[in-house]
């Protein structure tokens, strides 16, 4: 077995995804924060890059619902903060 371009992000994609996830259980970061759901997104984007060579269903299902979570999240977040900056400029 070789290693690849694609290997080499599949790996760095379950880096960050598993960082992000261990700063979030020791309290470094934010579950709802902007950083963890980018980190989540992207470790997810990485890792479906390197599916595209070596497709495996299971990891393919559980790498879009990852990313669908965490787009779901951080759509949230930017909404909330949004409706936040709006409500809070038409205070007088």
């Amino acid at each position: 077995m070789s290693y690849q371009l694609h290997d080499l992000l599949g790996n760095l994609g379950v880096a960050l995804i598993l960082v992000s996830y261990l700063l979030v259980q020791i309290g470094r970061a934010s579950a709802t924060g902007i950083r963890y759901l980018v980190a989540n997104g992207t470790g997810a984007l990485l890792v479906l890059n390197s599916l595209w060579f070596d497709f495996n269903l299971s990891a393919f299902i559980i790498e879009i619902t990852w990313l669908v979570i965490s787009l779901v999240g951080l759509g949230r977040v930017l909404h909330k903060r949004r409706t936040t900056r709006v409500t809070d400029d038409r205070i007088p």
